[in-house]
């Protein structure tokens, strides 16, 4: 809309819109045009790759590159296999298996896991555990989070505080348990016929995302560090690692997610082409001029109504410690007593007498009041004149 400047002063329109600064918005236009080109490509080539968990070859935020490169930079060497057939034949003797997904293994891939000769680290695997770690099973869920390790396991006690969670486990005799979470271990590791099986309720702390946060890389190191090599089985066909449970959004393609966020903000660019700025501040006449005298009245015949002599009181105060404060050159955080001093000083006062009138009980009556705001007005001029 116009805005008038006051009578007398002629008027003058203040409300130019965006779209005049930029030749009609044909600018944004064209922005708008490049992003929903953009979120469409988008789609189109991003709708296919998806992203695996704890797959040392993913860069996402949710793969395992950081991970393996991690393992290779001290000295582990790292094998990716995608069947249980390419880890017998990697030669497992003397190394450690990783898997964290076993949703396309069937129950004989699980059980010649287990008889493979080398260390087994389970991560986040909820089917077939009885399987590959015999003694152990899923007691519940919980919430991933910052634990402590809480155990004598080298490989946690080193690392401290990890991201842990996912689930919660039972142990057989002799495990050592870590991470604990409502009494429940979620870190199980026990020694199984000259191996070590090793079980973990949630990969998140291996992932490209969580790898850098507390010790996680740590405790990633030493667990899956611990033998000179890693074969690290991702099935191919496996399905999106986790506790089994998704909701609607877990099931929307990344490339839709990104085509979201691109066209909420073509929305908010063609918001604010569409939009009227503000224009400069214009003075206008007040209604009603009231004087400041008369405010001060009516407050005070509302505290007297009120018999809200403390208030008052408080208000007298502070107004008084307020002005004469700056003159007595001190800061707005003197204390109490500095205030008193100098107010002594300068007006010869009583010091007892000064600190009564500023910081003593509240008047017990009206004649009191008065004598207090006149006693305040006697130093406030005094502080002046001096």
């Amino acid at each position: 809309m116009s805005l008038a400047a006051a009578p007398g002063t002629g008027s003058t329109s203040v409300s130019p819109t965006a779209a005049s600064l930029w030749r009609g918005g044909r600018g944004i236009l064209l922005v708008a045009l490049i992003v929903v080109t953009g979120a469409v490509i988008g789609v189109l080539l991003g709708g296919s790759g998806e992203s695996r968990l704890l797959d040392p070859a993913d860069t996402s935020s949710s793969g395992g590159k950081g991970m393996a490169q991690l393992l290779r930079a001290h000295g582990v060497r790292v094998t990716r296999v995608t069947s249980v057939a390419e880890a017998r034949a990697a030669g497992s003797g003397g190394g450690t298996i990783l898997l964290s997904d076993t949703s396309s293994l069937t129950d004989e891939d699980a059980e010649e896991l287990a008889r493979m000769p080398a260390d087994l680290l389970v991560v986040g695997v909820r089917t077939r555990l009885d399987l590959l770690a015999p003694g152990v099973s899923v007691a519940g869920t919980t919430r991933t989070r910052s634990r402590e390790p809480r155990c004598a396991l080298p490989a946690a006690t080193r690392a401290g505080s990890v991201y842990m969670g996912g689930m919660a486990f039972t142990a057989p005799s002799g495990a050592t348990t870590c991470y604990p979470a409502d009494g429940k271990p979620t870190l199980v590791s026990y020694p199984d016929a000259g191996r070590t099986i090793t079980v973990v309720g949630d990969g998140q702390f291996m992932t490209n995302l969580r790898l850098a946060e507390d010790g996680n890389a740590a405790l990633a190191l030493n667990l899956a560090g611990a033998r000179p090599a890693l074969i690290w089985l991702v099935p191919s066909e496996s399905a999106p690692a986790g506790t089994g449970e998704e909701n609607l959004y877990d099931l929307i393609p990344d490339g839709i997610k990104w085509a979201v966020v691109q066209l909420m903000f073509v929305v908010v660019l063609l918001a604010l082409w569409q939009s009227r700025r503000l224009g400069p501040v214009v003075t206008e006449r007040l209604p009603v001029v009231v004087r400041a005298a008369e405010t001060v009245e009516g407050r005070a015949r509302l505290y007297r109504a009120r018999r809200a002599r403390d208030r008052a009181a408080a208000a007298l105060r502070a107004g008084f410690v307020d002005r004469t404060t700056p003159r007595l050159g001190l800061p707005s955080t003197a204390g109490p007593d500095a205030k008193v001093n100098a107010i002594a000083e300068r007006t010869g006062q009583a010091g007892a007498h000064v600190g009564a009138a500023l910081y003593g009980p509240p008047p017990a009556d009206e004649a009191g009041l008065v004598a207090l705001a006149a006693y305040l007005d006697m130093l406030e001029r005094q502080v002046k004149e001096s």
